[in-house]
């Protein structure tokens, strides 16, 4: 796995390019529950399937209705992680459980073939999100944990890795609540002259 990111779809319309930094966190962000199920794009195993066989996973392979229900009980809880390590909180408990059971089973295998890198077959949806947990693991126990950042837009919840040299990113996406930022700033300078 090597780049990150995702186009993420807006209820209200629209899309944009989002890089959380990690494909956990792209993972962490195909939906949710409570008022987040609206962004939800896993509605049947076809859909965490081909979510899993675009790059940079590329696992591609079948999943069954049970791996989906793991898949979205892995998101929640790397969801839960991220956002209570950017706000400097005790990692809960249950998030931790869960990372750790898919963790647990066994990770996506590597091949070397004469043209790169693919997965060993077969390929089950088990094997990524094991791959996926096994990332956020590495995430919060590593030198990138402290740089986990939730958007600075007081109406934006996605998370990402501060990756950038000087570990100044604050929003999600200029284009989106960066420039939105820099608007109303602008807007709030002009009617004070």
């Amino acid at each position: 796995m090597s780049a990150t990111g995702r186009h993420l779809n807006d209820p209200k319309g629209g899309s944009f390019w989002f890089d959380a930094g990690a494909v956990c966190l792209d993972f962490a962000h195909t939906g949710g529950e409570g008022q987040y199920a609206v962004f939800e794009s896993l509605h049947a195993p076809a859909d965490l399937a081909a979510w899993l066989a675009e790059p940079p996973l590329s696992a591609a392979g079948t999943v069954s209705t049970a791996e989906l229900a793991s898949a979205k009980t892995l998101r929640q809880a790397i969801w839960e992680a991220a956002h209570a390590q950017a706000a400097s909180r005790p990692l809960p408990s249950g998030a931790i459980a869960t990372i750790n059971r898919a963790a647990s089973a066994p990770p996506l295998r590597p091949r070397l073939t004469g043209s790169g890198m693919e997965w060993a077959p077969p390929v089950r949806a088990t094997q990524a999100l094991s791959t996926l947990a096994r990332e956020m693991i590495d995430l919060l126990s590593g030198p990138l944990a402290g740089r986990i950042r939730e958007c600075a837009s007081d109406n934006c919840p996605l998370v990402f890795v501060d990756t950038s040299r000087p570990g100044a990113r604050r929003w999600c996406a200029m284009e989106r609540c960066g420039n939105r930022h820099k608007l109303r700033a602008l807007r709030a300078r002009r009617a004070t002259d």
